[in-house]
């Protein structure tokens, strides 16, 4: 049976920038999701992989860490190259995100 007309909280998840180790990340019962980055100067950030382990799949979890990694270069004034095949594709699914493409893009 289907509920109809129901919607389901979202998760929120605690991410930060560990910049540190060059990646967002959000620590989850034990396990950590993350999207790696390199910083080819201060105004381009490149997103070169996405983690997120098999325990946590299907929470959303890739997608609210990139989602955040993408505002947070926004809010930076940042550039972004997404070389990583999960940001590509979110950015494709999320056009409001678009304008923040590295003309080389």
């Amino acid at each position: 049976m289907v509920a109809r007309g129901v919607t389901m909280p979202r998760m929120t998840y605690d991410i930060r920038n560990n910049e540190q180790a060059s990646r967002f990340e959000t620590t989850v019962d034990g396990h950590v999701g993350y999207t790696a980055y390199d910083l080819e100067d201060p105004d381009r950030i490149v997103f070169t992989h996405t983690v997120v382990p098999d325990e946590l799949a299907g929470r959303g979890i890739a997608s609210a860490i990139v989602k955040y990694a993408l505002d947070q270069a926004r809010a930076m004034n940042r550039t972004v190259v997404p070389q990583c095949p999960y940001v590509a594709s979110y950015i494709k699914k999320h056009p409001e995100y678009e304008d923040l493409l590295a003309q080389s893009q």
